[in-house]
């Protein structure tokens, strides 16, 4: 079968900054690999490079088998055209710590946009398909709502239908309850649970430690740009290998 995710090697400078530094990763289709790990570990420059927000300085990484944002011809590398890299983004969604939705207009707009824009679809076609996105994340009664009139849970659940109105194949989740109130996370914990229960193959990073333990296929730990350990999260949660997880989750647990 082939990975839906695979990172070989992947290194990522900013400047003088190293920030990733020879990461392999495999993630296989219908898995649910969770990322944890101190600040400035690379965690999101490692999603930002998967869908190609960021391009890579060494390695390779593909998505389902394809290279991305690159094509290999002769033995060479280029680099592919923006027409090329941008279908290659449609098949991945990604939700960010903070939910960018457009203020001006409403939830199911919100969700509506890309496929109309993107995909050319009809906005009849794309405002049904809105509107049973949103009741799938429980909010098919506020689709015609403001973002001023959700709650920051909300919005981040309308932000997740966003990123499914795509049909993407791969999900990449970026502390999506990092902003909220701690007693709003719960509902869009729920949406992703739902979500791996449908087989979506999802990385999330995340200080959710008990979303880990409990929905996580995979958990890998990362630090220095490099992952330092990885398994399976009831595996690595209870009884890590490396002394640098051990130091890291005797002060998140």
């Amino acid at each position: 079968m082939t990975p839906m995710v695979r990172a070989e090697t992947v290194g990522k400078s900013f400047g003088d900054v190293e920030v990733l530094r020879g990461v392999d990763l495999v993630v296989e289709p219908g898995q649910v690999c969770c990322v944890i790990g101190p600040s400035g570990s690379g965690k999101s420059t490692l999603l930002r490079c998967i869908n190609h927000l960021e391009t890579i300085d060494t390695g390779r990484l593909w998505v389902d088998g394809e290279l991305m944002g690159l094509r290999e011809e002769n033995g060479r590398l280029y680099r592919l055209r923006d027409s090329a890299l941008g279908r290659q983004r449609r098949e991945v969604g990604m939700v960010f710590q903070r939910f960018n939705l457009f203020p001006h207009r409403t939830a199911a707009e919100n969700v509506m946009e890309a496929p109309v824009v993107v995909r050319r679809e009809s906005r009849a076609a794309a405002r049904e398909r809105a509107v049973e996105l949103l009741t799938r994340v429980g909010l098919g009664d506020r689709a015609d709502a403001y973002p001023a009139q959700l709650s920051g849970g909300q919005q981040q659940r309308v932000a997740i239908a966003r990123a499914l109105a795509m049909r993407p194949k791969l999900m990449l989740f970026d502390e999506p309850t990092s902003a909220l109130d701690p007693e709003l996370v719960g509902e869009v914990l729920d949406v992703m649970r739902e979500l791996a229960r449908e087989g979506m193959t999802m990385i999330v990073v995340t200080h959710e430690i008990g979303f880990a333990r409990e929905v996580g296929d995979a958990l890998v730990f990362m630090d220095d740009g490099r992952i330092v350990e990885s398994g399976d999260p009831r595996a690595v949660l209870s009884d890590p290998q490396e002394e640098r997880t051990r130091a890291f989750l005797s002060k998140v647990l």
